[in-house]
């Protein structure tokens, strides 16, 4: 039986007593109906994972010991961000959790003109704090033991106006390069992905004058949540830890 993995975002150490909060306490007591004494494995998101096993187990609260620590790390060779147009619903749900599961490092939520997703104030704070619980859960999921990051939600000029750092990829059906053209990146790799709608041609010339180059997946148009992992799941072919 596979041993149910817990995202603690607090300091572990061996030894301890840790008090799960209320989302994996009731996981724990109500989804998965585990005893005392039964194995788990608890990460903290900074590397690494510790064994553990329940204390105790009420209505309310599952206190868990801390037991030895494992250096295990599942992180890919390539660093990846996912620069991605926000889509509605389900749809970034999906595609938030699945470039977890493919190993991206970092995801930054973009507005841009095709964009059908308006969000300000608290509702994109709660948004943000939903996106990052999918992180999260995903990694419990998959195995990993670092937690990417969701960065704070900005419009595509915005973000274009940063320095791009290392490779930076934008996707466009009309682009004339290959994956199989490009050189091996040296440092990170920024894949720009659209919404629902693409990018405009205004948005992806943008997007090249600040650095990226068009990249075509092939000769069919994608739906945003597939483009964006067929991508990742190329560029870790050639780069990274699928081949």
């Amino acid at each position: 039986m596979r041993i149910p993995r817990i995202y603690h975002p607090a300091p572990l150490g061996h030894g301890a007593s840790v008090l799960l909060d209320d989302k994996a306490a009731n996981h724990v007591a109500r989804v998965l109906r585990l005893p005392v004494g039964a194995p788990l494995i608890l990460f903290n998101g900074e590397g690494g994972e510790f064994e553990a096993v329940i204390d105790s187990v009420d209505k309310r609260h599952v206190s868990v010991r801390v037991g030895a620590f494992h250096a295990t790390g599942r992180e890919p060779p390539l660093e990846l961000w996912l620069a991605q147009g926000v889509s509605r619903g389900e749809k970034m749900d999906y595609t938030v959790q699945k470039a977890v599961e493919l190993g991206v490092s970092r995801i930054i939520p973009l507005f841009t003109e095709r964009c059908g997703v308006q969000l300000s104030g608290e509702r994109l704070d709660k948004r943000v704090q939903h996106w990052q619980a999918v992180v999260s859960g995903a990694c419990e999921q998959c195995g990993r033991n670092r937690v990417p990051e969701i960065a704070a939600p900005r419009p595509l000029r915005d973000w274009l106006a940063e320095t791009a750092t290392g490779l930076a990829l934008v996707l466009d059906p009309q682009a004339d390069t290959q994956l199989n053209a490009l050189a091996t990146p040296t440092g990170p790799v920024t894949l720009l992905v659209g919404p629902e709608g693409g990018l405009s041609e205004q948005e992806i010339n943008l997007a090249k004058g600040a650095g990226y180059t068009g990249l075509r997946l092939g000769p069919r148009i994608l739906r945003t949540e597939t483009a964006a992992l067929a991508a990742l799941a190329a560029l870790l072919t050639r780069w990274g830890d699928f081949s």
